[in-house]
């Protein structure tokens, strides 16, 4: 199955879980392609804690090679030229995956 997950938010846990999903969906053999858009965008900035080890997550699921792309207008909207994360992208880059996935889920 091929999953597409739209990260909306830059709240910890959501992001922790937004990955927590998934790495356990790339173990599981399915492909995964995440979409960082409105304050999701923002991931690079989202801080570590006790609770949420976000940044171990997105590199664990990088390694298991899934897809990783921001909004570029969302970016550019808080100010910034690129993502410290992943790629940028667009809407046409959103709706192609949209398209190309069994299920799509929102975060946030």
């Amino acid at each position: 199955m091929k999953l597409g997950i739209i990260l909306q938010s830059n709240k910890p846990e959501h992001a922790w879980n937004t990955f927590r999903l998934g790495i356990t969906a790339l173990k599981e053999n399915h492909q995964v392609e995440i979409f960082l858009m409105n304050e999701g965008s923002e991931l690079d900035t989202v801080s570590d804690n006790k609770d949420f080890d976000i940044s171990a997550r997105v590199a664990e699921f990088k390694k298991l090679k899934g897809e990783i792309y921001a909004c570029g207008t969302c970016l550019k909207l808080r100010g910034k030229e690129e993502s410290k994360v992943c790629p940028i992208s667009t809407m046409s880059g959103l709706l192609k995956m949209i398209e190309n996935s069994d299920k799509v889920l929102v975060f946030g």
